[in-house]
């Protein structure tokens, strides 16, 4: 169901209101309940009491391509953040080391959050995750370090969210 003013089908959202509930099935998620433990054979993230961490894998464990590893794979992200304008362009190294930093902070203790690639387009920066909580994350951290413009759209028929940081 596409809005009619925003191509894609994303909507505009403000940042609170509790849209970034996955409302959908993610694809990237397991479709059955995971062994325990279950070790990723890409990054050694260890699926343990529900949930993926970084812990030491027992070696008779059950190996599995984490979600994060299977989207970097299939290059298909599920968050967007764009960067733009003077301030931007003027403190881009500040900027991309806060990104950095944020994503770091969150990888720690969530390995299913990560960046996978930074691109330069059109003037812009393009970072894209793969996780939504992530790309909304750094989006709040830019503007409350800077203010600036911060936009949302979501598309929850995808689980896709892109976060706009104009300043």
């Amino acid at each position: 169901m596409n809005h009619p003013s925003i191509p894609g089908g994303f909507r505009q959202i403000q940042r609170h209101d509790g849209i970034f509930k996955e409302r959908v099935h993610d694809a990237y998620k397991a479709k059955a309940k995971l062994p325990e433990p279950t070790v990723c054979s890409q990054c050694g993230a260890v699926f343990h009491e529900g949930r993926w961490q970084w812990l030491q894998a027992p070696a008779n464990a059950h190996q599995e391509t984490c979600p994060a590893c299977h989207r970097i794979h299939d290059h298909y992200p599920a968050g967007f953040l764009t960067m733009q304008g003077e301030f931007f362009k003027s403190h881009r190294a500040e900027i991309m080391h806060l990104v950095r930093n944020h994503e770091k902070h969150e990888r720690a203790e969530h390995p299913l959050k990560r960046i996978m690639e930074v691109e330069e387009k059109d003037g812009a920066t393009l970072v894209t995750t793969t996780d939504i909580h992530l790309a909304r994350g750094i989006g709040e951290a830019l503007h409350h370090a800077y203010q600036g413009e911060l936009e949302f759209h979501y598309n929850p028929e995808q689980n896709l969210l892109r976060v706009s940081w104009t300043h």
